[in-house]
């Protein structure tokens, strides 16, 4: 039986190849939300991390904190790996889709683990709330306060949590709260309309999701597909817009086979510029068919911008081809100085030799045949991320040269969108700044007071 696995992350920063996880909470529920069982636990700040000072005014948690109470990344991901990729697992949270799950797969892939299998494998799968609320707020208004005594709408966690008091007490951006929060509110939508709720799931599934792209109305063909009309509704897109926008399917990524193109039709950009986006089945964003009851959000002048660009598209045909081309044939760019942390994307799916070796590295609790089986992966950067689990989570253990000298070079590369990681100078500016321009209480000029003290 499926069980729904809530759950909410608190880093050291955004970076998602180069932060680490700091909090981990999770809720399991039955697939009617009754609770199961929970976990919570706080992870040790790594010797390679320069915590963002943003992050951790934020999330207000202490490096003391985090190194007498938490454990160590190695030994963290494996229990969340574990969690996540147990059989029948929906996992799922507030906007994760767009952040924890990516980041979650960087921390599997570093410390040697699968990066995928909760997506696929033992009927495992994940699922996103932020579209789901934002669906109900369009379609199914009444089931929460949406806004303030001041009128202003917002479907941000914090916000829908104080207005509708999904938890009793407790602060935003503590992992356990927000996942508190999360799975009430999850429980609430099931129960105000629990067929809506089934639909909308249907959209978290890649063969359903496929087949309602496929049933939505063709507007005209192209040289690559045929053009299908719909409208995508995502947060991005804004409360001016109602979340939502009039879209064309183009076609699908040659480089990237799972990725369908969306062509945006209410911008008055063609053909200067067409704003493409890119959505795999089975993840946000939602695309709609354009029936009257989801189009009645659009107003007169966009449609009228949509009917404009319609005709521009199938009298300058050539122009269109041009568009459909660069966007299937489109990669990203490669990146020269790629860190080892941060070649998820580059390196894909291991082979069976090296999977068999990464299983030998998770079973032992050996330091001695850990440093033995580093030197049997044949990949070099397989090699160095094995060698800096030992570095980062056992540096108090006796430790060959070999792995601790390649350890001390470990900030000097670029993540894979071509940022570096966060340097001291750097966090110290974002600390002045943060002290001269943000109405700070105590605790969190404490916390950046002892960020300073890690710093110097």
């Amino acid at each position: 039986m499926n069980t729904y696995l809530f759950y909410d992350l608190e880093t050291t920063g955004l970076n998602k190849a180069f932060d680490q996880i700091l909090q981990f909470a999770a809720i399991r529920t039955d697939i009617r939300f009754n609770e199961i069982e929970r976990h919570e636990f706080y992870v040790k700040l790594r010797p390679d991390i320069i915590p963002s000072p943003q992050a951790s005014v934020t999330h207000r948690i202490s490096i003391a904190k985090s190194m007498q109470q938490g454990i160590c990344e190695f030994e963290a991901v494996q229990k969340i790996h574990r969690l996540i990729n147990q059989p029948n697992t929906i996992s799922i949270g507030y906007n994760t889709l767009k952040f924890d799950d990516e980041f979650l797969r960087f921390c599997f892939y570093r410390n040697l683990l699968a990066p995928y299998t909760h997506q696929y494998k033992n009927s495992c799968r994940r699922m996103d709330l932020l579209p789901i609320v934002t669906m109900y707020f369009l379609y199914k208004n009444d089931v929460f306060k949406w806004a303030d005594g001041d009128g202003k709408i917002s479907l941000q966690l914090e916000h829908l949590n104080k207005l509708n008091h999904f938890t009793s007490s407790g602060q935003a951006h503590n992992a356990m709260v927000d996942v508190e929060a999360t799975a009430e509110l999850a429980r609430r939508l099931f129960l105000t309309d629990s067929k809506m709720w089934e639909y909308l799931d249907g959209y978290f599934n890649k063969d359903t999701d496929a087949m309602r792209i496929i049933e939505m109305p063709i507007e005209f063909h192209s040289i690559a597909c045929s053009n299908r009309i719909g409208l995508m509704v995502a947060n991005q897109f804004g409360l001016a817009n109602k979340y939502q926008i009039p879209v064309l399917l183009i076609g699908n990524s040659i480089a990237y086979k799972k990725q369908t193109l969306w062509l945006r039709l209410d911008q008055e950009s063609l053909p200067e510029k067409a704003w493409v986006i890119r959505k795999k089945y089975g993840e946000p964003n939602i695309v709609l068919p354009p029936h009257q009851r989801y189009w009645k959000h659009i107003s007169k002048d966009r449609e009228a911008i949509v009917e404009k660009n319609i005709k521009w598209l199938q009298t300058n045909t050539r122009l269109f081809n041009e568009i459909i081309q660069y966007n299937r044939e489109f990669r990203y760019p490669e990146i020269a100085n790629l860190d080892s942390d941060a070649a998820l994307y580059k390196n894909g799916f291991l082979s069976k030799s090296e999977e068999n070796l990464c299983e030998s590295f998770h079973a032992t609790s050996s330091i001695k045949k850990r440093i033995e089986l580093v030197s049997q992966f044949e990949n070099v950067e397989m090699r160095q991320l094995a060698s800096r689990i030992l570095c980062r989570n056992y540096a108090d253990q006796k430790l060959p040269s070999m792995l601790t000298n390649d350890f001390a070079e470990v900030n000097a590369l670029l993540d894979y969108t071509g940022k570096p990681r966060l340097t001291i100078s750097q966090a110290m500016n974002d600390i002045d700044d943060l002290r001269k321009n943000t109405e700070l209480d105590a605790e969190q000029i404490t916390l950046l007071e002892e960020l300073v003290k890690l710093l110097a």
